[in-house]
């Protein structure tokens, strides 16, 4: 697997140990070219990094090493977990983005994505359910990598989790004014963050819409149906 070297002065230059690599955070560039976001990620004005950068070609560049930790994640939070930087590696991917034009990733891109996080994942021991997007770690915020990020290719090479459709209907259906709740109380348990079990707030839609947009990208509605809460269920006790 070839790398090259575009390595950025933005990161924390305090050594961490090996086992504290826990997590894989996957991002999109967010931005109009590959040079801009090479030039962006480079930039100590910019105050933001990652480990790895994958252009369209596939091309791996590496910008941070993995000994140190890069400025991706931002305020973010998994489980009990707060500063996701401390805990990952983040590797981007060449995307313009929601905001710009938002296009499929290409198969050169994913099969490069797919070797380096296999490699990572031995390397540091990493459990297929740590490899998470920017959007699950801090969805009020963030929406990367999105909708059209292959989740469920990346699973078949135990790269993040998914779940299995035949085992979704031992699931028994709920009333629906119970679905927020429950479906919440499943969020917790997986991991995510940044509501409140009990009381429904606005923000809330940024919750399930960044829950959709990984585990049901057909549907990116604020609406928690049954399959939603079902996969909900399923991801909470696997």
């Amino acid at each position: 697997m070839l790398v090259t070297n575009k390595l950025s002065p933005n990161y924390s230059k305090k050594l961490r140990k090996k086992n504290k690599i826990r997590f894989i955070i996957i991002h999109y560039t967010g931005m109009q070219s590959e040079i801009e976001s090479i030039k962006r990620l480079k930039n100590l004005k910019s105050k933001v990094s990652c480990h790895y950068l994958i252009n369209r070609k596939g091309i791996i560049m590496r910008m941070v090493d993995e000994k140190y930790e890069a400025w991706h994640a931002g305020k973010s939070k998994w489980k009990n977990l707060v500063n996701l930087n401390k805990y990952s590696i983040g590797i981007e991917l060449v995307n313009k983005g929601h905001k710009i034009r938002y296009e499929n990733f290409s198969n050169t891109q994913i099969k490069s994505l797919i070797k380096l996080c296999s490699k990572l994942k031995r390397k540091y021991k990493i459990k297929k359910e740590n490899f998470l997007g920017h959007s699950d770690i801090a969805p009020l915020r963030k929406v990367d990598p999105g909708e059209k990020f292959p989740w469920k290719q990346l699973s078949k090479f135990n790269i993040g989790v998914w779940y299995k459709t035949r085992k979704l209907e031992i699931f028994k259906k709920t009333r629906d004014e119970n679905n927020a709740k429950i479906f919440f109380k499943n969020l917790r348990k997986i991991g995510y963050r940044y509501f409140n079990i009990s009381k429904r707030k606005r923000s809330d839609a940024r919750i399930i819409k960044a829950f959709k947009s990984r585990y049901l990208q057909e549907d990116l509605s604020i609406k928690i149906d049954q399959k939603t809460l079902k996969i909900s269920h399923f991801l909470a006790n696997c």
